[in-house]
């Protein structure tokens, strides 16, 4: 997605201080299979979650080890595959009565996990370090970006197989910018991104917010015969502006992008 801002306080009322005490029940050790970086950056991150106090403004640190919890407990993977379930439902239902179904997917925090690096920064936005293979210390978002070392989600691999079953088309629509390109086009490819119809990236600087480029992107979709029965992305940015039956809203405290 685009360079996001970094908004953690916002962020953070999406993390129920109910919920996450009942998360404390969860096993810590429930990782995503072949995760080998993100285990390296959740080792040590065992913070219970605690209640807090949000008639005031969030503590930082606190917030910060309720965001490690979040992502390394499994809870966050399990709150982004019961959406997907529903949307991987609805293509395989809808799919057959539409003459031209298609599908639109974001690309960060959606289809590819960029979960190690952001825990590896600390949360923080970073650019111009080099990634070490392990991912213990800090690195470059623009530098894991190019490195195309990002994960498939797999409810979204999931999602992107049943809507290729089902004969739907499928568009990836992202805030990443052309030089990002051939990086993104090789992490998507190795991730089990194939097959796909078209990848929208930014062109350069021009003005518009996030909700305006997407929305109009899927309009320039939509023109073109398609109707699209499903939007996935996981900001609300992602999804403002129409032009889908239905938008899922995956999960993620980690970021906001207006």
């Amino acid at each position: 997605m685009a360079r996001f801002v970094r908004a953690a306080l916002l962020a953070a009322r999406s993390l129920a201080p109910v919920a996450l005490i009942l998360a404390a029940l969860l096993p810590l050790s429930a990782l995503p299979a072949g995760a080998e970086p993100l285990a390296n950056a959740c080792k040590g991150k065992t913070y219970a979650p605690q209640t807090i106090d949000v008639t005031q403004p969030l503590n930082l640190g606190q917030l910060k080890n309720q965001l490690y919890f979040y992502a390394c407990s499994g809870a966050y993977d399990r709150d982004l595959n019961t959406v997907l379930a529903g949307a991987r439902a609805y293509v395989a239902e809808r799919a057959a009565h539409v003459a031209k179904p298609a599908i639109v997917l974001d690309i960060d925090e959606t289809s590819l996990s960029n979960l190690p690096v952001e825990l590896a920064d600390d949360f923080a936005y970073l650019q111009n370090i080099p990634c070490v293979p392990d991912m213990s210390k800090p690195c470059g978002f623009n530098n894991w970006e190019l490195e195309g070392r990002a994960k498939a989600i797999d409810g979204t691999l999931a999602l992107f197989k049943t809507a290729k079953q089902h004969h739907a088309a499928v568009f990836f629509i992202t805030g990443r910018h052309e030089n990002e390109k051939a990086a993104t086009e090789k992490n998507l490819k190795e991730a089990g991104f194939e097959g796909y119809d078209g990848l929208v990236l930014r062109q350069g600087h021009d003005n518009m917010t996030v909700a305006q480029y997407k929305s109009g992107e899927r309009a320039k979709i939509a023109e073109e015969g398609y109707t699209i029965i499903v939007n996935a992305g996981d900001q609300e940015s992602d999804l403002a502006g129409g032009y889908a039956e239905r938008a899922y809203k995956l999960p993620n405290p980690f970021y906001y992008i207006p």
